[in-house]
């Protein structure tokens, strides 16, 4: 029996989503941070370690769509448990304290692990119409946001 693969969707999408994304908590979940923490300590070094609160919530809130006061939380979080803290160089930026850096390293590297494994064997051309599908989707949607 054969069977064909979906066009790619939106529920297609939202499934591998899920998936992948019940998978990284799980391995999170062993490192002591959930998600959210997760997508903010990488947007902390995405910006070299120190980033200005602002455009920490800012960068956040746009990538997982969710309300200033749940970022905002969540950088509570973050610098209670001694993972980001205020900059000394100026008080408006929050930087990585070493304990934090200790630990996004420690959980994306866990998380390459469950990425080679999920992208294994699919070819390069592949992954990369799926990237600009995405990309492209990704940036329509965001559009659509913008303008509502």
């Amino acid at each position: 029996m054969t069977t064909t693969a979906p066009a790619v969707n939106a529920r297609v999408v939202a499934l591998a989503h899920h998936a992948a994304r019940a998978l990284l908590e799980d391995v999170l979940a062993q490192h002591g941070a959930t998600f959210h923490q997760n997508v903010t300590l990488r947007a902390v070094v995405v910006a070299g370690g120190s980033v200005g609160r602002d455009e920490l919530v800012g960068e956040v809130t746009c990538s997982l769509k969710i309300d200033a006061s749940v970022v905002l939380g969540v950088i509570g979080e973050l610098t209670a448990a001694e993972l980001l803290e205020a900059d000394p160089a100026d008080a408006s930026r929050l930087r990585l304290t070493d304990a934090g850096r200790e630990r996004y390293e420690s959980a994306a590297a866990a998380s390459a692990e469950i990425s080679a494994r999920l992208y294994a064997g699919i070819p390069a051309e592949d992954l990369a119409a799926a990237g600009r599908v995405l990309t492209l989707v990704t940036d329509r949607a965001n559009a659509a946001l913008a303008g509502a």
